[in-house]
């Protein structure tokens, strides 16, 4: 595996971590953006496997649920995740405090975990590119 792509799995899973950390000392919707940031690492990390990369965070969930979802590849329930935890994520960087409750910020936190364990899991069974 690509060492940028074995990086953005790895942001992905700190961003986890941090999230859950967030949540426990009471910072909710911080806690949301960070599982956010670490579905969006996972998908682009799939996205940059087949050599694709985006700037715009719209173009990286779009691209995931075109490529990956739409074939059948990732199962929908992940792309309507990472979708949710995008509005999530606005809604606790931008709203007043308090504006995510807790539930939904612990959901994002396992949805996040479940996502980058199948973005591994489909890494890991393809075959190795040349250039690995």
């Amino acid at each position: 595996m690509d060492k940028d792509v074995q990086d953005l799995l790895e942001k992905s899973e700190q961003s986890s971590n941090a999230a859950d950390l967030l949540l426990r000392d009471g910072y909710i919707d911080f806690s949301a953006s960070r599982s956010y940031y670490a579905m969006f690492y996972a998908a682009e990390a799939l996205l940059l496997a087949e050599g694709l990369a985006f700037s715009k965070h719209s173009a990286v969930i779009s691209a995931f649920g075109k490529l990956f979802v739409k074939t059948g590849i990732m199962e929908p329930r992940f792309h309507r995740h990472l979708l949710d935890a995008f509005d999530l994520r606005n809604i606790g960087d931008y709203g007043t405090m308090h504006s995510v409750p807790e539930h939904k910020a612990r959901e994002l936190i396992l949805n996040a975990r479940e996502l980058r364990e199948a973005v591994v899991a489909h890494l890991s069974s393809r075959p190795p590119s040349p250039a690995e």
